[in-house]
């Protein structure tokens, strides 16, 4: 590339002079290339130790004059093919004009200044990106992919000098981390080592000290263990690491989500050597952490952040902390965890000013809201720039309200004052202040629909008054009441200061007529809803009526959630929960449904309405349980592996015994999926969610450990799985909320459970109590640095038995070894998720689809197979290899959908490396017949095309698209092989499949893989017959294939005498085949093997007999005969020999003149030398257009269409050869192919040319 001009004292150092003129000179670097002896290896360890950019290019081009000692450089490259291209346009471009000029400094002043705008003109050219890197950088991404074969869209997102510990010692070099790989070289004192890693292949990343490896980074994969050590800074290393292998992770779990996350935000002020992806990774991290501290809707972005302190009136203290910008919310955290959190939606702000500075309150900023509360901020280090931020932000905000009943709700959730307004105190006696959804409107809107406007428990709950529950009752008075001071003095609503006060009055549990408010609050659930209104109603709307697979789990479960509370006995709670459900699976169709959602809903409805419940559930679903209720409970299965991580760490003694009994896997799921709901006592479990919504998981794992904790002794002494899970069992089924006011509702799970002795009873919040403070140590980010742990475990888990399943389909008899098949998915694996990243443009490349089976979820497109099919095939063919592979392709794409999965894959494969000479020369013939022969390799393929799907019964292939015009006729075909073999019933039943309207659910794939199971075996006879465009192709296959071979000169002979015998066969036949279409022939000897035919064709021929060929009527006939006689109908349909007959075969002759008949029908029309069964067959396949056959002569060019040839012919004449028999029975080991494929895969590092990394692009 071209370099801006920099001065080069020294110009012979560590560099050889390979070109010059008088102007400029081409230099190598020492030890690049052939030779180089000592000096070369010392000059390629130092510059690897020293700096990896201190030498991207090993070829320079230098400016120089004659009578000056100074050098600029103006170019450099990667390999000698690239600074060739730019020293000959400098000789053929500039050297004459040069030879012009007087003085040397006007030389020099030229060179730079052209060279300057050559630069210019090509940044001119680049995306907005480009220029962002800064030169160092971008030097170091060309390294990269010059040394590792990467193609251009491979993004370096940053490099760090370390060793890597390779046995016990450590190489020093330098570690890339790009967005798909990890890549570490090294060069020292002649041993290089070259290291690939792709990231979603990582299955273990930790930092760790251990003796051996002071401060390392540990890299683990399936097969290979890697240890790195010796950063500069390992934390911010480790870091990026860890986002990178979590991008990864995400692209296997939900491709969908992965390609959205490609949408980086961009940092608004870029720093000097950092890549712009480094910037990108660190700003999302940030912003990940900022909403999940804030619980706030995924799609905030945050703009900065600056240390201040904030004003508390309630304990009159400036506290220090941070201050949160971002385009919708202001947010505070102070330093100590638990002194003070806020949050002011933009939305709720009226005023912001800047008070007057004092040395007691320097840089005060003031902001008023609303609810007629002001917040002050002092000790602002840029106080200007973050108002006019704010300012910003705020302009950009509606102008008002979203309608009037919006308006009126918004007042009752804001308001901060006991002593307010009477309207707003009327508000909040009702159910919950926030959940009156509809202000003023709610009278008459319950009436409509009384779920869309308050909790279920308000409904279904005999309204005793609270002084007729005694101690019960006045103990939820004066919870309500202590609420209601804390809102007086922390405010009420989203702008609410969050204390350690507030976690001890959630901890004492939030009284029911509040609960519902406060949910929404603490879960963030309130700002989308107030910032989407409508939204839900518009949902319900649109999902009413549609049919899924999501709808159809729904209706399955509405009656199993929660069927012991009144509110779901009852259509009104079933149908409100069905809404909730549906409109969730319509939003979110990656989620859908999944179970344990109905009882987590049914809660949530108790308390709220359907509304809230919606958003209630948004945010458990997508922001506080991530990846819960997928259809793999990823999210579940990696907070089961924190909990037995906890266990094993809280309470040792215990975690060895649960691991033998293999319990934690069997109660945690349900435990966390439903949050206690489905194990507890509704009122018990309704406590923990409290704590869940202002905690998050943390409280749940806690509460987990505590009930280990207290059933220690007995776990310790059960001998089973099923006793510890009774023990479990009972314990959860008595723990009991004594303080609640609703009336018991009996637990399904304890009337099934009690024994004779029933447990003593526990209180919720004694369990609560001793679990915060057993287990409170857990802090939220070490549970974020636990889950990135076990997802790594988790996903790579069901990759494995995703791999298992799918190497389980695969039939028995396919040839490979379950270690080549399972080595075999991964190969093809990795082409697929390489289109993700790297080829995204191209059409067929989908998406994968984690919720398909197994088996359908990777597929690759013609592209990736071709590339795959080039280095795995035992047939190298050269050029014609590409071609070959379409071929294949089209021939294994059995749906035409353009993709194909692994089972067709591995068949194709299987095909050409195991069975006998027979089965692979077999492949080799049907690579040249249609399908796999595309018209446009073929004049005669369209004919040819009809004439071998007349029998798919074998392939199962549906008819190809352009023969739309044979239906009819081909369906009376696949009815005949019904009867006969029943094979026909496939395609149809497929063929139905395919057209349903219904949803494709796993009875589909089930059925569809039923049916590939009983397809028949072919044998050679079912084989169409090769005409003689297709034989030449197939020659030109063979000879191509034998190039590379040691006996090349033997093939080549042999495949000549081969060859040349063939056409004379082929030529005998077309003689034949004219000679009996005059009838002259009628006896005449049967092919080699075959026997006479029981029915003599003539006969049959008379008895078909149309009444003429223009007659109307002829179609009808055909048709008729057709259907009416199975025996002799056949043997107007075969059309030259199909696959899957049931008859034996006919003469010779006869069945030539049907194949050239039925192949070419309208030329022998012309000639006037037709035969009255083809006539038959003409007439039902043209139509009413029989009377003017001699319009669509098929114009066949220099090609005999009379000639043809069968696989028979060709399989007896290759055995004459023993030089070919050797080559087709020699057996060649597919595991060195596809280890090769994999340093394919990975790099090019062998070559020096550059260009190379194309093919992986």
């Amino acid at each position: 590339m071209w370099l801006g001009p920099e001065e080069v004292l020294v110009a012979n150092a560590l560099w050889v002079t390979e070109r010059a003129n008088p102007f400029f000179v081409l230099q190598r670097r020492r030890g690049h290339g052939k030779g180089g002896g000592l000096t070369g290896l010392l000059v390629g360890t130092l510059d690897v130790v020293l700096d990896s950019s201190a030498r991207v290019a090993p070829y320079r081009i230098l400016h120089q004059t004659q009578d000056s000692q100074v050098y600029w450089t103006v170019a450099c490259g990667s390999s000698r093919k690239e600074i060739t291209k730019h020293w000959e346009w400098l000789e053929n471009n500039l050297l004459q004009t040069l030879s012009i000029f007087d003085t040397e400094e006007d030389i020099t002043t030229f060179v730079k200044g052209k060279i300057h705008g050559i630069i210019a003109e090509e940044n001119k050219n680049l995306q907005p990106q480009g220029d962002e890197d800064p030169g160092k950088f971008k030097e170091a991404e060309l390294k990269m992919r010059k040394q590792f074969g990467m193609p251009e869209g491979e993004k370096l997102v940053n490099y760090y000098s370390c060793s890597y510990w390779k046995g016990r010692v450590p190489r020093q070099g330098w570690l890339y981390l790009t967005v798909n790989h990890l890549c570490f070289y090294s060069f020292l004192l002649g041993k290089e080592v070259s290291l690939v890693v792709q990231w979603v292949d990582v299955t273990r990343l930790e930092k760790n000290a251990t003796l051996l490896f002071p401060e390392s980074i540990r890299v683990d994969t399936r097969d290979q263990e890697l240890f790195f050590s010796m950063f500069l800074n390992i934390s911010e290393t480790f870091k990026l690491m860890e986002q990178l292998a979590n991008l990864a992770m995400r692209q296997l779990l939900d491709s969908e989500g992965f390609l959205e996350d490609k949408a980086l935000p961009r940092p608004p002020r870029p720093h000097s050597n950092i890549s712009a992806l480094k910037r990108d990774l660190d700003a999302r991290a940030k912003n990940e952490c900022y909403c999940a501290t804030f619980r706030l809707p995924g799609d905030e972005r945050l703009d900065g952040h600056t240390g201040c302190t904030l004003w508390t009136p309630f304990n009159k203290l400036h506290i220090p902390g941070q201050m949160f910008i971002s385009s919708n919310y202001i947010c505070f955290a102070s330093k100590e965890e638990d002194a003070c959190h806020l949050i002011i939606p933009l939305r709720e702000v009226t005023i912001v000013e800047k008070a007057d500075s004092s040395s007691v309150l320097p840089s005060p900023l003031s902001i008023s809201t609303k609810s007629k509360m002001t917040f002050l901020f002092a000790n602002l280090k840029d106080r200007d720039f973050l108002v006019q931020r704010i300012s910003d932000f705020l302009q950009k905000m509606p102008s008002k309200p979203p309608g009037n009943s919006r308006a009126g709700r918004k007042a009752s959730i804001v308001d901060s004052a006991p002593e307010s307004s009477p309207a707003s105190q009327e508000v909040s006696e009702q159910p919950a202040s926030p959940t009156s959804p509809l202000g003023g409107l709610q009278g008459s809107h319950a009436q409509e629909a009384p779920t869309a406007s308050q909790g279920l428990l308000k409904l279904f709950q005999r309204n005793t008054p609270m002084e007729d529950l005694g101690a019960k009752g006045a103990k939820e008075k004066m919870k309500e009441e202590s609420w209601h001071i804390h809102f007086f003095e922390y405010g009420r609503g989203m702008c609410m200061y969050r204390t350690a006060r507030t976690r001890e009055l959630v901890l004492k549990g939030i009284p029911e007529s509040l609960r519902g408010e406060l949910w929404l609050l603490f879960s963030g659930a309130w700002n989308e809803m107030v910032t989407h209104p409508g939204y839900y109603a518009e949902l319900v709307e649109k999902s009413t009526g549609k049919y899924s697979l999501a709808t159809e789990e729904i209706e399955r479960d509405l009656h199993r959630s929660m069927p012991e509370h009144p509110a779901f006995q009852n259509e009104l709670g079933i149908a409100a929960l069905r809404r909730v459900l549906t409109a969730y699976a319509f939003r979110n169709p990656t989620i859908g449904y999944c179970q344990a959602m109905n009882i987590v809903t049914s809660v949530l409805l108790l308390y709220g309405s359907e509304e809230e419940a919606f958003w209630l559930l948004v945010a458990l679903c997508e922001r506080m349980l991530p990846d819960y209720y997928n259809t793999r409970v990823v999210g579940a299965l990696v907070d089961q592996g924190i909990f037995e991580e906890l266990t094993r760490d809280f309470l040792p003694q215990l975690s060895e015994k649960m691991q033998d009994l293999g319990v934690i896997p069997s109660i945690s799921l349900s435990w966390f999926l439903t949050l206690f709901l489905s194990v507890m006592p509704f009122e018990s479990a309704a406590v923990i969610v409290d704590c869940f919504f202002y905690e998050g998981i943390k409280v749940i794992l806690q509460v987990a450990l505590a009930i280990l904790d207290a059933n220690m002794e007995q776990l310790l002494g059960c001998s089973d799985e099923g006793e510890a899970m009774t023990v479990l069992g009972r314990y959860l089924d008595n723990v009991v909320n004594k303080q609640s006011v609703s009336p018991p509702i009996p637990h399904l799970h304890a009337l099934l459970t009690s024994g004779d002795d029933p447990p003593e009873e526990v209180d919720i919040f004694d369990l609560l109590k001793v679990s915060y403070e057993k287990f409170s140590s857990l802090r939220a980010e070490d549970i974020e640095q636990m889950r990135f742990k076990q997802r790594l475990k988790v996903i790579q888990s069901l990759e494995d038995t995703a791999k298992r399943s799918v190497v389980r389909a695969i039939p028995g008899d396919i040839g490979f070894s379950i270690e080549e098949l399972e080595d075999l998915y991964m190969v093809f694996k990795a082409k697929q998720l390489a289109s993700q990243y790297w080829g995204s443009s191209r059409p067929a490349a989908v998406r994968r689809d984690p919720s398909l089976p197994y088996l359908e979820q990777y597929r690759i497109d013609t592209n990736q197979f071709q590339e795959l099919f080039a280095s795995l095939t035992p047939w190298a063919c050269g050029s014609h290899t590409s071609v070959l592979a379409g071929r294949m392709f089209r021939l294994l794409d059995e749906n035409k959908d353009s993709l194909i999965n692994f089972k067709e894959f591995v068949t194709g494969i299987s095909r050409m490396y195991h069975g006998d000479l027979t089965e692979k020369l077999k492949v080799l013939y049907k690579l040249h017949l249609p399908p796999a022969l595309s018209p446009e390799e073929a004049e005669s393929a369209l004919e040819a095309t009809h004439y071998f799907t007349e029998n798919s019964s074998s392939e199962a292939s549906p008819l190809a698209s352009d023969l739309d015009l044979f239906l009819p006729w081909e369906a009376q075909e696949a009815l005949q092989q019904e009867e006969q073999e029943g094979a026909g019933n496939d395609i149809q039943e497929k063929r139905r499949e395919e057209k349903g309207t219904s949803p494709p659910d796993y009875r589909h794939y089930l059925r569809m893989w039923a049916k590939e199971k009983e397809v028949q075996k072919e044998t050679i006879k079912d084989l169409p017959k090769m005409n003689q465009e297709q034989f030449i192709e197939l020659c030109k296959t063979l000879y191509n294939m034998f190039s590379e071979d040691p006996m090349e000169q033997d093939l080549y002979h042999a495949i000549a005498t081969v060859a040349s015998l063939l056409l004379r066969i082929g030529e005998v036949g077309r003689r034949f085949s004219a000679w009996s279409g005059r009838g002259e022939s009628r006896d005449s000897a049967p092919e080699e093997g075959e026997p006479p035919a029981p029915h003599p064709p003539q006969d049959v021929a008379q008895e078909l007999q149309p009444p003429a060929a223009g007659d109307p009527q002829a179609k009808a006939g055909g048709d008729t005969h057709l259907g009416k006689a199975p025996q002799e109908s056949q043997v107007v349909g075969e059309g030259g020999g199909g696959e899957g007959r049931g008859s034996p075969p006919q003469p010779l002759s006869d069945d030539e003149t049907k194949d050239d008949m039925s192949m070419s029908s309208y030329s022998v029309v012309s000639t006037g030398s037709l035969q009255c069964e083809d006539l038959a067959d003409d007439t039902v396949l043209v139509g009413g257009e029989a009377h003017s056959p001699v319009a669509t002569t098929h114009s066949g060019g220099a090609v005999d269409t009379d000639w043809c040839i069968s696989f028979e012919q060709i399989l007896a004449s290759i055995l004459t050869e023993s030089v070919l028999v050797n080559f087709f029975e020699k057996r060649v080991d597919i595991g060195l192919k596809i280890k090769d494929q994999r340093k394919v895969e990975r790099q090019f590092s062998t070559s020096s040319d550059h260009e190379q990394s194309a093919v992986l692009g």
